[in-house]
Formats: structure tokens, C-alpha cells, sequence
């Protein structure tokens, strides 16, 4: 996020996008609600009319994979009506001229042909975001899991220059981290393009850098995605470690991803229970668990917190840091001799020009955001408030263009992905839970009371649901949410594996799978 969580109840208008944010970040979310109370005025964009609906001023039910075209439209009519920041475009921006020539062919009424959004609408929620002091954006994975993911979030960054949101308090682009300690996992370099701190990977001067601290030749290239990992077991990929991951559950195209685990030689999984996954290994390393670790996560506001164990570990069960660097000592490599969280964090701090004003014992309150360079820094709660690394912010040229499956006479209903508020993610840890499972017991799908009807399907009862990759049953929920021809389900449940259907296309930039959108056909079925 570019701004802190507390900069959620000061904006004069929020703008919402794909984002469940009442299920998958309910406590944040409460300050968007406190922000309602106090007279802000909120813009909801969403395929299904989710609970933050209830909260917002105004709802753009947008057809899904249409995003693009909505914040086109949205551009233009900022552009259109003055309702630019002069002084902010022409001090801090770049590529201006061509930008705003480019989105004159853009009007709302195109706009709103493909999202299904009335034209009207769109020019509203222009008009409601480029006309305050203080706008903000929030974002997740409904605007990531697409194959234009980073036109998604490009054109979210194209009105926040064009307005001069971001900086200040109550502003910003602030996409909402999916779990605790994603933010940190990319922080510390878990990522094929970047060594920790975000440093490049084909930057020779980073290159040279790392060579120098880690005493072995680095490769100047980026590493693979999992995707391409993926599609290489068995041939350069023999072996694979997997780490706090439900693979065979959580990654679209099921029936892909477990044959290419099928095809290595040799698969480790850690993790602190037996998942899907783990049951496919040829070894498990039992990992301990949040409250059996000593650790640090930097949360999804960039502040970085300790993690004490409150209680020891069960049975054989190690942290994390420790069977990494226990597989790397008896591979011969060095560099891994830590003792302890403390150690492998002050290195990161080493390393790192975004944490190197913070080691352990500095962050034991949890009272700083990075970046924060060196050991007099406060920390930076808000980004970009003097200006952008690259000096100026650079406007997107983009188009819309239709997701890699669109439906058809075959697969003529829309799938839509995500998550629920009773079961976290594939359901590793609240799936155990009793009191959970009261709440949420199986995975449903959700389609509207209408097309329950014209499709011959029961409320409660079991269909078929087909996409291009496979076939899985699933009961019926007659519901609302869903605008007609639109269905959704979560991934939660392993004996209801929807992401068998999911993984029509990639984003070409980043190999994220487009689990936002998948054409499927729903028939009428009978459990056996």
C-alpha cells in the first residue's frame, strides 16, 4: 500500500475495485465503513454485489475482465470535465501529451458497452473521484488475477496521476496483500525478478553486489516463475521444495499442476499439516505454526513486525529459516550458518537499502514502515510524498482487450473465483476447525435465483459444472450476488477442486493465471 492503514478513514471518496474487502479483509475494512459514517463517499466496482456494496455511495457491477475499459472511460471523462491536476501532472509526470490524446477515443458510452456499467454511472464515478482533495483507491485480487493483471493496475495509476492522488493523507494506490506476510516474503526477494529490496536481477551493479556478499556467481537473467517451473518438471526441473503451499488446490489448471508433480524425481514439501500437497511428497519437513514461530511479517501497510512464539513446537516441527538453511548446509553451500530469526533478518537489513535503518532489536515495537534507510530514518507510512524513484510518474498508454476465454455457444456462463470469509485459502488451517466447519461446511455455487430456474438446476441440489480443462459436481446456492450469467465458487475445498477449471491465460508480464474469469457450462446432475 502507498498509504497506511489509518489513512483509510480520512479519504472524501474511495474507490473500490475488485476487492471482497468485508470478507477477505474484514478488519481493515471496518475503516472504510468508519470513513462511510464520517460523510466520505464510496465507489464500488465489482462483477458480484458483495457486502461492501451495502457500505457504497455508489456500485458499477462491471462484467468480468472489464476493468480496463471501465478505468478508460473513467480517464477520459476526468479529462473531459477539468477535473485534472494541472500543477501536479506537469511537475511530476511524463509521456502527458500523449497520454491524454490517447484516451480521447475512450468515451463512456464505449466503455460502457463492454463492462455492462451505464455510461451515466461511469461519468459519475469520474467525476466523484477527480473532484476532491483526497481520493483512494484499493485494489486486490480481482484486478491481479486477469491476463491483462498489469493493465489492471496501470490504469488504476493513470487516474490517481491524473488527479494528483497519492502522497498525501487520505490518497493513494493501495493494493490490499492477499495473506499476513506476502508484502515481506516479496520484500526479502521471493520473487524471479528481484533480490531483496526489490534490486533487479539484470542490474549489474546489483549483480556485482550480491556476487561480492554471497561469494558465488549470480546469473544475470531472471529466474522462472512458478508457472514455467511448472512446465519444466521433469525435463530441466527435477526436484521441487514447496513451502506453505497447497499447490494441487490453490493453482488453476489442477489436473496440469499434479502431473507436473507427478513428473519430478524428487518433491519436498514443509508445512505444518499434511496438506493435498504434502501427501505427493516424496519428504515432509513438519514446519511450525505462527504461534510456534519467532519471526518478523511486514504487513500489507509495509510495517515491519516481530512474531514471538507464544508456545513451543509440536513434536519434530522447525521454523521455516531453519529447514532452508539445514537443506543448504548439507548441500555444501555457504552462507546459511544462522542461529537464529534474529540473524537471518539483520542480514536482510544488510542487504536491503528499504530495511537498512531496522534490525531486531529496532522493530520490536512494530512502529516502522519502510522504507527506512538508515538507523536516524522515522520510516515512511506514506510514499511518494516528495516524488517517485524514477523521478516522474509515467503515464500508460493501454487498451482494452477481451480475456483469453470469452463464452461461447459451448461455455456460455461466466466463473468468477475468490475466497470466503469462514475458510482462509485452501482450508489448511480452518478446515480443522470445528467451530469453522459450523459455518461454513462445503463449497456451494453461487448463481442467480433466475438462472437456477431457465437451467433446469435445484436450490441446494447438485450440478455439473465444464470449462475447457474439465468437469467437477458441485451443489447449487440460489443467490443474488451474482448478476445473471455469472457464477462463483471459491477454491477452499479440496474435494471440490474448482481450480480443475480454472487457467485459460496468463499475464504475459508477471505469468499470473486469470483465475478472475473462466467460461464454463453448468447442467443439472445427480450426486451417485
Amino acid at each position: 500500500m502507498s498509504n497506511p492503514l489509518a489513512d483509510m478513514e480520512k479519504p472524501q471518496t474511495i474507490f473500490c475495485i475488485g476487492t471482497n474487502m468485508t470478507e477477505c479483509h474484514p478488519v481493515a475494512a471496518t475503516r472504510l465503513k468508519k470513513a462511510v459514517a464520517n460523510g466520505a463517499r464510496m465507489i464500488v466496482a465489482d462483477p458480484r454485489r458483495i457486502g461492501l456494496c451495502d457500505h457504497a455511495d455508489l456500485y458499477l457491477p462491471i462484467r468480468v475482465g472489464s476493468d480496463v475499459a471501465l478505468l478508460l472511460g473513467m480517464a477520459h471523462v476526468i479529462a473531459r470535465d477539468g477535473l485534472v491536476n494541472e500543477a501536479f501532472v506537469r511537475e511530476r509526470t511524463t509521456q502527458v501529451e500523449e497520454f491524454f490524446e490517447h484516451i480521447k477515443g475512450f468515451p463512456p458510452e464505449w466503455a460502457a458497452e463492454i463492462t455492462g456499467v451505464p455510461a451515466a454511472d461511469i461519468e459519475k464515478a469520474a467525476r466523484w473521484y477527480g473532484e476532491v482533495e483526497r481520493g483512494a483507491i484499493y485494489y486486490t485480487l480481482g484486478i491481479t488475477e486477469h491476463i491483462c493483471g498489469v493493465d489492471n493496475v496501470q490504469s488504476l495509476c493513470n487516474l490517481a496521476l491524473m488527479t494528483g492522488h497519492i502522497g498525501r493523507e487520505g490518497t493513494g494506490i493501495n493494493p490490499m496483500r492477499g495473506q499476513n506476510n506476502i508484502q515481506g516474503a516479496g520484500d526479502c526477494g521471493a520473487l524471479p525478478n528481484n533480490f531483496p529490496g526489490f534490486q533487479s536481477v539484470i542490474d549489474p551493479a546489483v549483480q556485482a553486489k550480491f556476487e561480492k556478499l554471497w561469494g558465488v556467481k549470480v546469473d544475470l537473467e531472471k529466474g522462472c516463475t512458478k508457472v514455467a517451473a511448472l512446465d519444466r518438471c521433469g525435463d530441466e526441473i527435477k526436484a521441487m521444495l514447496i513451502c506453505g503451499e497447497n499447490t494441487v488446490v490453490s493453482d488453476p489448471n489442477l489436473a496440469h499442476c499434479r502431473k507436473a508433480l507427478e513428473r519430478l524425481d524428487h518433491l519436498v514439501v514443509a508445512d505444518i499439516f499434511l496438506t493435498e500437497t504434502a501427501a505427493m511428497a516424496d519428504v515432509v519437513l513438519p514446519a511450525t505454526s505462527w504461534g510456534e514461530t519467532d519471526g518478523v511479517n511486514t504487513n500489507t501497510e509495509r510495517r515491519v513486525q516481530r512474531l514471538r512464539a507464544a508456545v513451543p513446537p509440536v513434536g519434530e516441527a522447525k521454523p521455516d529459516w531453519w529447514l532452508l538453511s539445514e537443506l543448504a548446509k548439507r548441500c555444501g553451500l555457504r552462507g546459511f550458518e544462522w542461529q537464529s530469526a534474529k540473524d537471518v533478518f539483520n542480514e536482510l537489513c544488510e542487504v536491503s537499502p528499504l530495511y537498512h535503518g531496522l534490525d531486531w532489536d529496532r522493530i520490536d515495537t512494530g512502529e516502522y514502515h519502510w522504507p527506512c534507510p538508515d538507523k536516524d530514518h522515522p520510516g515512511e507510512p506514506r510514499l511518494h510524498s516528495e516524488g517517485f524513484i524514477n523521478g516522474r510518474g509515467v503515464f500508460k498508454l493501454l487498451d482494452y482487450r477481451d480475456p483469453a476465454e470469452t463464452v461461447s455457444d459451448e461455455f456460455p456462463v461466466w466463473l468468477t473465483t475468490g475466497r470466503r470469509l469462514p475458510a482462509y485459502h485452501t482450508h489448511t488451517q480452518t478446515g480443522r476447525s470445528a467451530g469453522i466447519d459450523y459455518l461454513l461446511s462445503e463449497e456451494t455455487l453461487e448463481v442467480h435465483p433466475d438462472d437456477v430456474a431457465d437451467w433446469g438446476l435445484s436450490d441446494g441440489e447438485w450440478c455439473t459444472m465444464s470449462s475447457a480443462r474439465g468437469s467437477i459436481r458441485i451443489k447449487v446456492q440460489a443467490n443474488s450476488c451474482s448478476p445473471r450469467g455469472t457464477v462463483f465458487a471459491s477454491f477452499s475445498f479440496a474435494d471440490t477442486p474448482v481450480n480443475i477449471l480454472t487457467g485459460g491465460g496468463y499475464d504475459p508480464a508477471t505469468d499470473t493465471a486469470e483465475l478472475k474469469v473462466c467460461p464454463v457450462r453448468i447442467e443439472a446432475s445427480f450426486r451417485a
